[in-house]
């Protein structure tokens, strides 16, 4: 029987239209836009000013503190401005923006294709090198990896999970990463128990991707102490709580980290990643980006250079039809929609989503008919309606008592919803608040 987590979940339609799909280098743009800000924690500082030449991996931005993340050129070329530029958010953050001359990469940045599997630095030497590489979860979190790999006095880690489920509808970016970089991967998963101190590590993969799973559990064979474990499909089995209870049945607190059960998670395209950065020395100034939809004419999983636009992507695509009536940056459940396609990608943009113009638009909210579905697929045991009327009267002494902090933002209850009410968004106001409530109650 396939493991999953036992509370809550959904099942929506999978719609993987570019499965399969070879990963494209996407054509150098014109010029980017590279946020100085992609990732949770401190910003940058910019480094760089107009009419400055960089070359393809240059720092550009530099981490403003420990929970924060180096910026790298993209390109090469010259700075033509340095200002705030509208991003994914709709907001304008600071940015580096590069007129592209050329492909100079910096000469210590190894090109080849030959793969490295012994791996020649100390704990200490990897958890630095990625720090400087400016290394981020890429399953969306952007959370800086060398944090995570700092464990604190106290802590101890017994087992490094490997999140490779891919469970929202339409991404396939991971799924063709592990088919095309397999020992990569895995040579990235040693790298990460050699800075944890782990002698085990489990690579999840749901099974509606067999050939992943076969590929890897064949691959892994030479790597000592990593197993493939393969999960039922069930959204949203990609959150850490509930992958560490797929995987190995441990429960973490209600205001708790992985850590708390000995577990440290790290997505499959941040294994990669790790591996370019401490075996080739390259920073991350690039990803894997699934541009795809029901009425995409050419579904497509693109290596793309951080900072080029989405509009890009979209044309590489076949561009937008006529009936097209949201973009969404991510996937369907958690992606967030775009205002505007002229917004660069950046290490957290795992997909973009083309809506037909009948898919975009929600439904009529009707009263709450109390049929507890919301309760029943909430993965963290919450109860969304009662969080949505809370956070609507603004009471927020009760969201926190609610446990409003613990939702994942899965978006399983707005899904599942028959009178199509906005949980989800009322449970991130609530959220916001209560957490500055809490912000401003720690600073007294």
């Amino acid at each position: 029987m396939l493991k999953t987590f036992p509370v809550g979940g959904v099942h929506p339609s999978e719609n993987k239209f570019s499965a399969g799909k070879k990963i494209e280098t996407l054509p150098l743009p014109k010029s980017v836009t590279i946020p100085a800000g992609q990732h949770i924690g401190a910003p940058t500082q910019i480094l760089v000013k107009k009419g400055d030449a960089v070359k393809v991996g240059q720092i550009i931005a530099k981490a403003g503190g420990f929970v924060s993340a180096n910026i790298h050129s993209s390109v090469s070329g010259k700075v033509s401005k340095v200002d705030d530029i509208f991003d994914s958010s709709g907001y304008r953050r600071p940015s580096v923006v590069i007129e592209v001359e050329g492909d100079e990469w910096l000469e210590d940045i190894d090109r080849s294709e030959n793969l490295k599997t012994e791996i020649t630095l100390s704990k200490e030497e990897i958890i630095k090198k990625i720090s400087e590489m400016g290394i981020v979860g890429l399953g969306g979190a952007t959370f800086p990896t060398h944090v995570k790999l700092s464990i604190p006095d106290g802590k101890k880690v017994g087992n490094l999970l490997i999140n490779a489920v891919e469970c929202e509808p339409y991404l396939t970016a991971d799924h063709q990463l592990m088919m095309e970089k397999a020992d990569e991967i895995l040579v990235g998963t040693t790298i990460l128990m050699k800075a944890l101190n782990v002698n085990k590590a489990y690579i999840g993969i749901e099974n509606n991707k067999p050939d992943a799973i076969s590929h890897l559990s064949e691959k892994s064979k030479n790597y000592k102490g990593i197993e493939v474990v393969a999960l039922k499909v069930q959204y949203p089995q990609g959150g850490e709580k509930q992958l560490i209870k797929a995987v190995l049945n441990r429960e973490v607190p209600s205001g708790g980290l992985p850590l708390d059960v000995g577990c440290v998670v790290q997505n499959v395209g941040t294994a990669f990643a790790i591996y370019e950065a401490v075996q080739k020395n390259k920073p991350l100034f690039e990803r894997i980006v699934t541009v795809t939809g029901k009425s995409v004419n050419k579904p497509s999983n693109f290596l793309v250079r951080i900072g080029t636009s989405t509009d890009t992507l979209i044309e590489a695509a076949g561009g937008l039809h006529e009936n097209s009536g949201k973009v969404v940056s991510g996937g369907p459940m958690m992606g967030k929609a775009l205002s505007r396609t002229d917004v660069p990608i950046t290490k957290g943009s795992s997909g973009v989503l083309i809506f037909k113009e009948e898919e975009s638009k929600r439904d009529e909210i009707k009263p709450c008919i109390r049929c507890a579905k919301c309760v029943s697929v909430c993965p963290m045991g919450l109860e969304p309606y009662l969080l949505m009327t809370v956070s609507k009267s603004q009471n927020y002494e009760r969201v926190e008592s609610e446990r409003a902090l613990d939702c994942i933002e899965c978006g399983s209850c707005s899904y599942t919803c028959p009178s199509s009410r906005p949980l989800l968004d009322y449970i991130r106001l609530g959220k916001s608040e209560v957490t500055k409530i809490i912000r401003s109650r720690n600073q007294k």
